[in-house]
């Protein structure tokens, strides 16, 4: 009994949050299905880029401290031109891009990396 009641409590105890840095930006990969055309677009933190009708916002991009290369995740806001409201608002991380995808029928946005300078 006393065996099951350490096994209980090793798996009730939370594993340690990893530590995350922020970074002063990032760079994201979009798509356009159509013309089959991939672009790298570096935006600074709190800056907003385009790309095709789209309009991305990045508030914050992290990835886990001491490693910069490490996995990337970014806060991201993506609107279109013309339209009212938000395709996507939320955080879009590197190594699960389909995990919280932007759902549009022509474009998709992913996170690549975090920028350090």
């Amino acid at each position: 009994m006393l065996k099951y009641l350490a096994v209980f409590t090793c798996l009730a105890t939370p594993l340690a949050a990893q530590e995350v840095t922020s970074a002063t930006g990032g760079v994201l990969r979009a798509l356009d299905k159509i013309s089959g055309q991939t672009t790298d677009i570096e935006i600074s933190a709190g800056s907003a880029a385009r790309f095709g009708n789209l309009q991305i916002v990045m508030a914050d991009c992290r990835y886990p401290a001491g490693n910069p290369a490490g996995n990337a995740y970014a806060a991201l806001e993506v609107s279109e031109a013309g339209k009212a409201g938000t395709l996507f608002s939320g955080w879009m991380i590197a190594s699960a891009p389909a995990l919280s995808a932007l759902e549009h029928p022509r474009y998709d946005v992913w996170v690549i990396r975090c920028t350090t300078s």
